[in-house]
């Protein structure tokens, strides 16, 4: 009897992997263009604990023409790029709906890695000649924050 219970718990599980993995691809990918638009700054902005951080990206110079997950998602390969955008869509829908958006949204310690990692990459030219081993970027190159920058920054006393 036990052995047919722990068949049945590992058919249950098995039905219920494969159901999640089915409801996840399309979700990603099935209604039309979703997995584009996701990657949008408009999606990101939908938020509304999102809007200020939008717009000081709409109205900084250089980056302006980026997406939000070119730096704020691992861009080194493609699993762990779909990975991060899984995990960081739901854990930000999580803290969205209970509540719990704190009042300066920060970087994590993982963002921090990640939006630095990013920098390095797009930027590999200029960083073979500097070392940021004790430091981020964002320490020199102040007005690429998102509170340093655009409509934030005109309208703080920093």
């Amino acid at each position: 009897m036990g052995l047919l219970q722990g068949k049945r718990f590992w058919s249950f599980l098995a039905i219920g992997i494969i159901v999640a993995v089915a409801g996840g691809l399309v979700a990603s990918f099935g209604p039309p263009k979703l997995y584009a638009k996701s990657e949008t700054p408009e999606f990101c902005a939908a938020c509304h604990v999102m809007e200020a951080q939008y717009e000081s990206w709409r109205h900084q110079g250089g980056h302006r023409r980026i997406k939000c997950i070119d730096c704020h998602l691992p861009n080194d390969q493609i699993v762990n790029h779909l990975f991060q955008k899984s995990y960081q869509g739901m854990w930000d829908t999580f803290i969205f709906y209970s509540g719990r958006v704190p009042e300066t949204i920060r970087l994590s310690e993982s963002g921090v890695k990640i939006v630095k990692a990013n920098c390095e990459r797009c930027h590999e030219e200029t960083m073979a000649r500097v070392s940021t081993d004790d430091r981020k970027c964002w320490d020199c190159h102040r007005r690429l924050t998102h509170t340093h920058s655009g409509l934030i920054e005109t309208l703080t006393l920093n």
